[in-house]
């Protein structure tokens, strides 16, 4: 049995033989359908917010500390802004904002029009935030991600995103996302700088050239498909360099608010103020994540399910 055959919601780290190139693998099974049914958005948003969660996975999971790794995407188009985040241990969540829901044009740069990428890593309350901003370039979501990669932190990059709905049988149909992206990093301790110009000599060049071809190749439903295991696909691309997985990271859909949280803002508010929220004689809260509901009485006192 293959490592990842019990995992349905993944990351799978991967090394290019003994090469500097290395990338991740995402499958995305029951966390982005959980994800995506809870908005019910039409189908070209739904695949942005899947392409999102399934790009901050594979960037989140490189992280070496507890923390989260949030993505934003903010544009003039019909989506204003898409958000998704990954936290340490394999939490993910996401939603997105849009001026109308209907007649939505297909791909990232019909829908966020002009705007930013940016990345944000948050460390814990102690800790001071990185933030990397970048206009948003290239006509889908992949592309604008290696323009992130390449403007700020000059790594060589290539991804490749897929989304969409299958049917297993005997099932129902439900949301499936699945992501492979690539890094040339070199070894850790060196004196050279980053950056495509001056980090790749001519050996080097070749190896990322054919790693970067190769993931190019891959194909929406080799990234869906349940019935091609990840470590499959991988044997597929790079059978003829080697290519070496490690062991997979579990992925699942989680969102962090809860009651205490939310009554906690409530209580900012003043009297005045929280009678402004009442209606039906309750004040309701609802996440623009998970869509859940938290009720409270007009005076802000948290009302049980």
């Amino acid at each position: 049995m293959s490592q990842t055959a019990q995992h349905t919601d993944f990351i799978l780290p991967f090394q290019i033989a003994d090469t500097a190139v290395r990338g991740r693998m995402v499958r995305l099974s029951g966390s982005i359908d959980e994800i995506l049914s809870a908005h019910a958005f039409p189908d070209p948003l739904s695949e942005l917010i899947g392409e999102a969660t399934a790009l901050v996975a594979m960037m989140g999971a490189a992280l070496k500390f507890d923390g989260k790794l949030i993505f934003q995407a903010q544009g003039d188009g019909p989506a204003s802004l898409v958000v998704a985040d990954y936290s340490a241990g394999g939490a993910l969540r996401a939603t997105a904002k849009a001026e109308r829901t209907d007649n939505l044009p297909k791909g990232a740069a019909a829908l966020l029009g002009k705007g930013s990428i940016v990345m944000t890593i948050d460390q814990g309350a102690d800790m001071d935030r990185y933030q990397g901003v970048t206009g948003i370039e290239g006509e889908t979501l992949a592309e604008a991600a290696v323009s992130y990669f390449k403007q700020s932190e000059q790594i060589p990059t290539v991804i490749k995103l897929a989304v969409g709905r299958i049917q297993e049988p005997g099932q129902k149909e439900q949301w499936r996302a699945g992501g492979i992206m690539a890094q040339f990093v070199p070894g850790e301790g060196g004196t050279r700088e980053r950056g495509e110009a001056v980090l790749l000599d001519s050996e080097e060049q070749e190896i990322w050239d054919r790693s970067r071809a190769f993931i190019e190749t891959t194909q929406d439903d080799e990234l869906l498909d349940p019935s091609i295991d990840a470590e499959t696909l991988l044997y597929r691309l790079f059978h003829e360099d080697g290519v070496r997985a490690f062991d997979p990271q579990p992925l699942r859909a989680e969102c962090s608010c809860e009651m205490e949280k939310v009554s906690a803002v409530l209580a900012r508010y003043s009297k005045e103020e929280l009678s402004d929220m009442v209606e039906d004689d309750a004040i309701n809260v609802t996440c623009e994540f998970c869509r859940q509901t938290y009720r409270f009485t007009p005076e802000g006192t948290p009302i049980a399910s």
